[in-house]
């Protein structure tokens, strides 16, 4: 019975470390035969998530389990990566169900919510670990991105993320785009690298986001972002335009406090002599083309791309 107590002891311990579940193989390790460990699915113990994995306990488990779930059932030498990596190192949110897993040639077949991902090899140092589990590096992760059509300024914010939160080496990031040269994603983020600068665009809402991605792919030149004009920080100021642009969303601006403290904000530029316009998240989601063509005629630019047209 003490022998018993030990080994629920070191399960519940090994699973805290891996988001609440864990392998077969790791229970065969810690001493439990396969009756034992059957004995346990019965008993309602453990709680099956892929074959040969399971949740300890009960049956709910987050996204770091369902992380770690996934790499357990890929076998061993399974990592982290693509989306799912990008997501684990906070560099861009996926909408995704699906976990990405890249396996080797001895990496198991297909598991349900898993996407799998195969490599001939895989470099050791483009494979790291991110609190114990097996996921590739930062720089790893953005040419994975790359390679997927992550482009423009998404790649660009992933890259920002990445600087801002001092988990990219640049130089190896050059160095794994050499290594790769003429592969999928390289080009696009090499070019990328060559004309990137650092912290100079400072967004902070997927809103920001937006009115950017189409700037850029209406060829509009890049405004300063969260900037200090007349005292207050702005959201877009084009300076030699004299536009000021507020992205508002319902989230922070829909208090009397708020809409009072906006209309203030846009009479002090007014009276400096800006020009101010203001774009919802309905607006700027549901009517790009709206959105754009405000921007375009406020900075005397014509139309070139119908590629977002929505009235």
């Amino acid at each position: 019975m003490r022998r018993e107590l030990v080994i629920d002891q070191e399960i519940a311990a090994l699973a805290g470390r891996q988001g609440g579940v864990t392998a077969r193989r790791q229970l065969v390790a810690l001493g439990l035969s396969a009756s034992a460990i059957d004995r346990r699915v019965r008993a309602g113990r453990l709680h099956v998530l892929h074959r040969g994995v399971y949740s300890v306990g009960h049956r709910v488990v987050g996204v770091v389990g369902r992380r770690w779930a996934a790499v357990l059932a890929c076998g061993d030498g399974a990592v982290l990566s693509h989306f799912s990596a990008a997501a684990a190192w906070d560099l861009r949110a996926s909408a995704s169900a699906a976990i990405h897993v890249t396996v080797g040639p001895g990496g198991r077949g297909r598991r349900p919510g898993v996407r799998l991902h195969w490599r001939v090899a895989q470099a050791p140092d483009e494979i790291t670990e991110l609190d114990g589990l097996p996921i590739t590096t930062p720089a790893r992760t953005l040419l994975d991105l790359a390679a997927n059509r992550v482009r423009g300024r998404p790649l660009e914010a992933a890259l920002d993320r990445a600087e801002l939160l001092r988990i990219l080496d640049f130089t190896e990031l050059r160095g794994l785009l050499a290594r790769h040269a003429g592969r999928p994603g390289t080009s696009s983020l090499d070019a990328m690298l060559s004309r990137y600068r650092a912290g100079t665009v400072n967004t902070r809402s997927r809103l920001e986001e937006l009115i950017l991605e189409l700037c850029d792919a209406h060829r509009l030149p890049r405004p300063n972002v969260n900037t200090v004009i007349e005292g207050k920080e702005r959201d877009f100021c084009w300076v030699d335009a004299g536009l000021v642009v507020e992205a508002d969303s319902y989230a922070w601006h829909r208090s009397p406090r708020a809409l009072n403290d906006d209309r203030e904000r846009d009479v002090k530029l007014t009276l400096a002599g800006y020009r101010m316009l203001r774009f919802t998240w309905e607006q700027v989601t549901r009517r790009p083309r709206y959105v754009t063509e405000a921007l375009l005629s406020a900075l005397d630019y014509e139309f070139t791309s119908d590629s977002d047209a929505n009235s």
